[in-house]
């Protein structure tokens, strides 16, 4: 049977009309009419098609109630001429697989003879393989062949859902990646996507009310510890990192902390008591004006990292933070632990897979202290900075870095949350500047920094390829969340707003630019990916994270797999 013959068959068994299908649907009745005469035939996972099977369960219910929406589903989708490949989650997962695994784009392409472009426009959804079936073949040859080494496997594993055990060989492997490809039940949460919309959304000023941070005073009292103590296990390992935090908020010493730990994350994570009590630790070393060298171990599975990077977001806020990774794989067998400030040490280390047998042990030694001060400065000699964060204080630097690196080769991309600066006239933003009652001296201030935008762009212009993805808003969109100038660079925290007419003009403006410059390529996007986030991407060099307010702050990462899975971040598209 046909799809339009099996649609025919429901609307006549539930007795309802064109027009009542299509409200409840999300389908227009032309749609309609077409999918009814054979014309067109839906595609497995998106909108219309979930919708009409939405819309015959709903009327079905008082009607036909066994006709639920999995039955509709897979009635249709056994139908003799519908494609029950499902492209948006065959999408979604290539999307995965491609930021977990760190693939090289380039290789891939050249094994699966696909070009680049082709499978760029595959994963923002603007095109689909014309062979589904060869397509996914290909992709899991390509990772069949490349995922060879047991630390490959495990990240794999991990990935897949699957063990070890189940991709011991090349063929393993091939199936498995093959079936996870277009199998949503494996499918994995959009980690990088959790990670920037946490940023996006995370407000510093109400941070502090929330946990109270303004009014903490530091104790004075001593903590009563032993010079020494030894723990073990998981929960006792919890508590010595709390009376680490302890012993060090409570001292008179102002020397600088160094943390490290490549200890597994998600246990403790669980854990909502010991996370509380932890935070609260951190903003008593950051309240006691304490500086903190943290080295993070990157070399975890990608949830991991990501889930340990996220519990920092807050500390990397306050500017009291500088964080750095370790190059190259580290040891594999053991898990290592070690924090040490100017009044404690604390270390300890477990076997790999055997986290609860660890032991940990705390000092208040002042030789001992000395030895693991020692140790640290040496880890912290041997480390990379994982991030450049620039505050308020460091406008100068963050406008020299990037004048600087306008010179430098590379095709550079963003994605945006209003339209850019560099493409609006100096009459309209004056406007804009003058409606918003902006004084006279920061207005001059706003004009200058366009100005210099602006002949930046033009400069990268002149031999390079920019790409700007920009929301495009409705009048109704635009009335409940107005845009704003985008001028996180000179770290103006007040929003400065358009007028509905106003960001027409500069749309406009901005559609101009791109035509006068070939270089210049304009993505147009339904909905803002953020409200209060930039993404400038120059590829394989580094990412900029900039956020506008809450605070205004810009992280220049450049550690290559945090930098690719950002690069390959994908917007979700938001139907309307």
């Amino acid at each position: 049977m046909k799809f339009c013959e099996k649609l025919n068959e429901y609307i006549a068994s539930i007795s309802c009309t064109a027009k009542e299908l299509c409200a409840l649907s999300g389908i227009s009745e032309a749609t309609l009419s077409r999918y009814r005469s054979g014309e067109r035939v839906p595609e497995l996972g998106t909108k219309g098609f979930d919708g009409l099977c939405t819309g015959i369960a709903q009327i079905a219910e008082s009607k036909a109630p066994n006709l639920t929406y999995e039955k509709i589903k897979e009635e249709f989708c056994s139908c003799s001429d519908f494609d029950s490949t499902d492209k948006e989650l065959l999408r979604k997962n290539f999307n995965t697989l491609i930021s977990a695994l760190s693939i090289n784009i380039n290789r891939m392409c050249r094994y699966i003879n696909y070009d680049v472009s082709t499978v760029f426009r595959i994963r923002n959804g603007t095109r689909n393989p014309a062979d589904f079936e060869g397509f996914s073949s290909a992709v899991a040859s390509f990772i069949a062949e490349e995922m060879k080494s047991p630390s490959e496997l495990t990240v794999l594993a991990e990935l897949l859902g699957c063990s070890t055990n189940e991709i011991t060989d090349q063929s393993a492997v091939y199936t498995t990646v093959k079936k996870w490809l277009v199998k949503e039940k494996q499918q994995k949460p959009d980690t990088i996507g959790v990670f920037l919309n946490r940023l996006d959304e995370f407000n510093l000023n109400e941070y502090i009310k929330v946990i109270k941070f303004d009014e903490l005073k530091v104790p004075t009292v001593p903590f009563q510890l032993p010079s020494s103590r030894t723990y073990f296990g998981i929960e006792e390992m919890k508590e010595s990192e709390l009376d680490f935090l302890k012993a060090t908020v409570l001292s008179k010493s102002m020397s600088p902390v160094t943390m490290y730990s490549d200890m597994p994350l998600k246990e403790m994570a669980k854990d909502a008591d010991f996370s509380k009590k932890w935070m609260f630790g951190m903003a008593m070393m950051l309240k006691k004006g304490l500086h903190l060298n943290q080295i993070h171990n990157i070399d975890r599975s990608f949830d991991e990292m990501m889930l340990g990077l996220e519990s920092w977001i807050p500390m990397y806020m306050t500017g009291q933070i500088s964080p750095y990774y370790l190059k190259g794989i580290q040891n594999g067998v053991f898990h290592h632990f070690l924090k040490v400030s100017g009044s404690a040490a604390l270390t300890g280390e477990a076997i790999a897979g055997y986290h609860s047998d660890g032991k940990y042990y705390l000092t208040k030694s002042r030789k001992e202290i000395a030895y693991y001060e020692k140790r640290a400065q040496e880890l912290v000699a041997n480390a990379y900075p994982l991030m450049e964060i620039y505050r308020s204080d460091k406008e100068n630097e963050l406008n020299a870095f990037l004048l600087s690196d306008s010179d430098k080769p590379g095709k550079r991309r963003s994605i945006l949350s209003t339209l850019p600066l560099y493409t609006a006239d100096r009459e309209l933003l004056k406007q804009i500047l003058k409606r918003n009652k902006i004084s006279e001296e920061r207005q001059k201030n706003i004009l200058e920094y366009a100005e210099a935008q602006k002949l930046r762009v033009i400069k990268i212009l002149e031999t390079k390829i920019l790409e700007d993805e920009i929301p495009i808003v409705t009048k109704d969109e635009f009335a409940a969340h107005p845009q704003v100038l985008e001028l996180s660079g000179i770290f103006c925290e007040t929003d400065i707003t358009y007028s509905y007419e106003e960001y027409m003009s500069h749309l406009a403006m901005t559609e101009e630019f791109a035509a006068s410059h070939s270089n210049y390529k304009l993505l147009k996007a339904s909905t803002p990916t953020f409200r209060n986030l930039q993404i400038l991407i120059h590829e394989d060099q580094w990412v900029m994270v900039s956020k506008s307010k809450a605070p205004a702050i810009h992280f220049v990462i450049r550690h290559p797999k945090l930098r690719k899975a950002i690069e390959n971040f994908i917007p979700p598209v938001i139907d309307k």
